[in-house]
């Protein structure tokens, strides 16, 4: 239609079967009026301006925008490529690949075919989006979550009082990697998140997580009180952290196969989840801030948690050489 009215413009004389411009309903601007469109013709409601259209994404770029199964910083490639997770390929700075940390892993994920591909820092920004990458990055399979019951099982095989950490609706990928990162490092053999209202296992949450992810099995589940129900059934005491509610964590016994319960950021535990805890514990708090960080109420109720666990044995330890000391 556009090149008819073009047309139109260049020649003097009106032609059959097509339209002028003072033919045009004025009252319709820069449309036609219904009963002036040919049947014949496809129908413009609005002029538009040619735009180019946005390049296509190359190969790379459409698979690294799903954010799941990228992994960056050295710690997680490391912990990745040690436990032979399964790579399809590792973007490295030339001279970190012959690093004595990184070759002879970097080798053996080769030979069961990773690709390797050395690229500048630039490429690596472009990979990463500008996140700081430390210099390797890998793209692997989306993370394997465990079932409930498995979780539980290994965790009764690891330890004779395991501790399961629980997350209720946390967001912010940040808290969730600094949460599985001290719950790892502190000992705990699991952690359950839902699946619905809360962040999943994603780049970002595998980076902070600093290769932790690697050893700590990670339970997705739909429905967060029936999975407190089901831990409740195996044997497991529910200790829901609260900001303003419940006992002081310092004066409570957390010892025996425990499941820590930790709220959103928002609103915390809801009420539902409350509902489902044996105990509820509080951190105190004696300045004007009125909660903390939940990765950080996190890191504090497993410190307590797992220093009551650490005092038992050295307070025995001492009355056995006490007792020993008068004997003697």
């Amino acid at each position: 239609m556009a090149n008819q009215d073009r047309r139109s413009n260049t020649s003097s004389k009106p032609k059959r079967g097509k339209f002028q411009r003072d033919q045009r309903r004025p009252s319709s601007k820069g449309k036609f009026s219904r009963d002036q469109r040919s049947p014949d013709k496809p129908v413009l409601k609005r002029r538009y301006d040619p735009q180019p259209s946005p390049p296509e994404p190359t190969e790379s770029e459409s698979t690294l925008s799903e954010d799941v199964d990228l992994l960056y910083g050295r710690h997680p490639v490391l912990a990745a490529l040690e436990n032979q997770r399964q790579l399809n390929r590792v973007w490295i700075l030339p001279q970190l690949r012959y690093d004595h940390r990184f070759h002879s892993l970097l080798l053996q994920a080769k030979a069961n075919g990773t690709v390797i591909d050395e690229v500048d820092s630039r490429r690596l920004s472009q990979v990463t989006q500008g996140a700081n990458h430390q210099g390797v990055a890998a793209q692997v399979a989306p993370y394997s979550y465990k079932e409930l019951g498995d979780l539980i099982k290994a965790a009764k095989s690891t330890s004779q009082y395991p501790v399961i950490v629980v997350c209720d609706g946390i967001t912010d990928p940040h808290n969730l990697g600094a949460i599985i990162r001290t719950a790892e490092a502190l000992g705990a053999q699991g952690l359950v998140i839902p699946q619905r209202r809360a962040v999943g296992v994603t780049s970002t949450v595998m980076k902070v997580a600093a290769g932790a992810l690697e050893t700590l099995p990670i339970a997705r589940v739909v429905n967060l009180s029936r999975a407190l129900e089901e831990l409740k059934t195996a044997g497991f005491w529910i200790y829901g952290t609260c900001a303003d509610a419940g006992k002081l964590l310092h004066t409570v016994d957390l010892n025996g196969s425990i499941v820590l319960v930790i709220g959103s950021e928002g609103s915390g535990l809801s009420l539902l989840t409350q509902r489902c805890c044996d105990v509820l514990v509080s951190i105190p708090l004696y300045g004007k801030t009125p909660s903390l960080n939940a990765s950080v109420a996190a890191a504090m109720t497993l410190y307590e948690t797992y220093r009551q666990r650490w005092v038992n044995p050295l307070y025995l330890d001492d009355l056995s050489k006490n007792s020993w000391k008068k004997e003697t």
